[in-house]
């Protein structure tokens, strides 16, 4: 009798302290969740800028200039994370709070995984700097066929899958810059008249930009750029396809999205000192990065420029 009284006590004791260690980790969890739910909350609440290529140059200046002036996360993104987290730790040094995302944008599943990231954290972003670039220099004897394939694979079909991954997940009154160059318009000028006609329409589709951009590579792998009116320029007509997908998107927007303010321009940072550009160029990074982030940081309430190239905080004639 006395073997049983003390079985049922144990089985008494430990059910018992089951059910206290069930209520103590459903407890424990829900305090978790309560947790992580308000981190989460928090996170979509915060307002967030992404930049690329911000690792040197006028990127870097951009970083640094919106660490100042942005109510918000900045991240610097930067295909080379040692040369990024690099970066980011000058400017930690100099007591700001720059966040660092690896990124590169000649990568497609790079680009993917970053905006599901900015999705899931943060529910999308608010301003978006395309600033990764690449340039040959004049003294460079890469043959010219290749200088077109490499150039516009960057700058322009690298950062258009940017665009076509970022863009949905811009939320209203939201910033989207296109670092292009005056490049753009220079050799929008060399173009035949039929490509500049096509270039300023306004009924140019995307698909149509992206067939002309592939024709010139094309052209240029067999030498006959010239004769179907391409000028002898691979930068300056990646940032030509570049200023003009910028007007296409930014039509887009605003018919699919008219409600959401968001502004989507283009810009020329000037000629600028970086390694791309060399020493003898007049501006500083400091000096380029001002229209950039002036049109990162426009108020709440603009609603131009939209669709347009701007240099020195001026819109330019396309």
């Amino acid at each position: 009798m006395r073997l049983r009284t003390a079985s049922v006590r144990v089985l008494l004791f430990v059910r018992t302290s089951g059910h206290l260690l069930f209520l103590l980790l459903f407890q424990t969890f829900k305090h978790f969740r309560a947790v992580h739910l308000r981190s989460v909350v928090l996170d979509m609440a915060t307002k967030v800028a992404v930049v690329t290529g911000g690792n040197k140059g006028i990127g870097l200046a951009i970083v640094r200039a919106l660490c100042k002036q942005y109510k918000g996360d900045v991240y610097l993104t930067a295909r080379d994370v040692g040369r990024g987290q690099e970066a980011v730790a000058t400017l930690s040094s100099e007591g700001l709070k720059p966040k660092f995302y690896q990124l590169d944008i000649n990568d497609l599943s790079s680009i993917t995984a970053a905006a599901a990231f900015f999705k899931d954290t943060y529910g999308g972003v608010d301003v978006l700097i395309n600033n990764a670039g690449i340039l040959f220099k004049e003294a460079d004897t890469t043959p010219f066929s290749v200088q077109a394939d490499v150039t516009l694979k960057t700058n322009f079909f690298a950062t258009r899958d940017m665009l076509t991954h970022f863009l949905p997940i811009v939320r209203a009154g939201g910033r989207v810059v296109n670092v292009s160059s005056l490049n753009s318009v220079f050799s929008l000028n060399n173009c035949s008249p039929a490509l500049q006609q096509r270039f300023r329409s306004e009924d140019i589709t995307e698909d149509e930009l992206v067939g002309l951009m592939q024709q010139f590579v094309d052209k240029a792998q067999k030498n006959e750029h010239k004769e179907a009116g391409w000028p002898e320029e691979a930068y300056g007509v990646s940032k030509t396809g570049l200023t003009t997908l910028s007007m296409i998107l930014a039509r887009r927007l605003s018919k699919e999205r008219p409600n959401d303010k968001i502004l989507l321009n283009a810009c020329c940072p000037g000629w600028v000192r970086t390694d791309m550009t060399g020493p003898e160029a007049p501006k500083s990074p400091e000096e380029g990065m001002e229209t950039p982030v002036y049109l990162a940081l426009l108020p709440a309430d603009a609603t131009e420029p939209h669709g347009k190239f701007v240099s020195d905080k001026q819109v330019q004639q396309w």
